[in-house]
């Protein structure tokens, strides 16, 4: 019979359907495999099946609700396909709806935009900050952030590290839209003119690691920012750049989180628990096309505990349990700029971001936004 069949993983790549995409299915109803091992539970689809699935990944690409979807595989084999075609034009048109009022929506944007960019002209500043840091704090805080910046080419002003100097004191941000990281550097030394007057400068990630370089073996450097400048000096060695010219986000805005549940874990334990334990496949829709990322779900029992969830696990969490669903990738890349061998995790609950904090650093933390998995009815998973 497994002859004749194709399993799970195959049909999963010849269809354009997601293993975890595929067992929803099964589960809903919706395309159920024509034999499951007994023994092993493994999946096998006949090969009529295979253009089922196929046309399924298509509607769920083209968003259509699991209920029409239904209707849509039932009524296709049909000699009548009055059904089907109706369910089609009447999805059409409710993207055609949406669409026009995502347009009319981003155009009132733009207009609000446009009306305080001419009310209230940004004034340019030739402000410097010179300030005198250890280079080990320095090197620290670029370590801490550097894996948030974006890669996007589309979105350039992302693509750099924030150098925030404000009252000797000097912070790093970094940011991809997804995750961003703080990290305070240090305070300048004497002798060091930074003065009160905040002073920012986007440097570059191709500068920023430049920086970043000089800093082994080093004691002090001097940083100056301004100027659409960025310059460091460590011994009889310097690198220096211009800086991006645009606005970085206000990231103290985005720091700005509903209280939630805090819990101390230890990283080595948790980072082989997300690195081994399960995931589930979730297709991240950008401007270059869909990416399929692992996204792994941590569940904050009420007893503290902290564990990592299968997807449709809900069911096992127990009373007051508290679920959030990150990029599994960027899960271990702030695990690891975190640092230390046991660092705070922040739950403010499936919407809001997750925060990674170090215990006895309240300044330098990572915050991953959640990743919302739904099942391809749009319920929230």
């Amino acid at each position: 019979m497994e002859s004749e069949m194709h399993g799970i993983g195959d049909t999963a790549r010849d269809s354009g359907l997601s293993v975890s995409a595929l067992r929803f299915y099964d589960r809903a109803g919706v395309l159920v495999p024509a034999w499951v091992d007994p023994a092993s539970g493994y999946r096998w689809y006949g090969p009529e099946q295979l253009p089922e699935a196929r046309l399924l990944a298509r509607l769920r690409r083209a968003g259509m609700p699991l209920a029409d979807i239904r209707l849509v595989l039932a009524g296709r084999p049909g000699p009548d396909t009055a059904l089907v075609r109706g369910l089609l034009d009447a999805h059409l048109r409710r993207l055609e709806r949406g669409l026009s009022d995502a347009r009319r929506e981003l155009s009132a944007v733009r207009e609000l935009l446009d009306d305080r960019e001419g009310a209230m002209p940004p004034t340019p500043t030739a402000a410097t900050a010179e300030l005198d840091l250890p280079a080990a704090g320095l090197a620290a805080a670029l370590d801490a952030v550097r894996f948030a910046a974006g890669t996007d080419p589309g979105l350039p002003v992302l693509g750099g590290v924030l150098f925030d100097a404000e009252d000797g004191t000097l912070r790093l941000a970094a940011t991809d839209r997804y995750r961003l990281a703080v990290a305070r550097a240090g305070t300048a030394g004497r002798g060091a003119r930074s003065g009160r007057e905040r002073v920012q400068a986007l440097v570059p990630a191709p500068l920023a690691d430049a920086m970043r370089a000089l800093l082994d073996g080093a004691e002090s450097v001097r940083l100056v920012v301004g100027g659409g400048r960025a310059a460091l000096e460590a011994d009889d060695r310097r690198t220096e750049g211009r800086c991006l010219d645009q606005g970085f986000p206000d990231y103290r805005r985005l720091t700005r989180l509903p209280g939630g549940r805090r819990v101390t874990v230890g990283v080595p334990a948790l980072r082989e628990a997300v690195r081994t334990g399960p995931a589930c496949v979730h297709e991240l829709r950008e401007e270059r096309g869909t990416v399929a990322v692992d996204v792994t779900v941590l569940v904050v029992t009420g007893d503290g505990a902290v564990t990592v969830a299968g997807h449709g696990d809900r069911e096992r969490d127990g009373g007051g349990a508290v679920r959030t669903a990150v990029n599994r990738a960027f899960l271990l890349d702030a695990l690891a700029a975190g640092a230390r061998e046991r660092l705070v995790l922040e739950f403010g609950g499936p919407a809001a971001p997750l925060a990674v904090r170090r215990p006895d650093d309240a300044e330098t933390f990572s915050l991953l936004m959640p990743v919302r998995l739904e099942d391809p009815d749009g319920s929230a998973a």
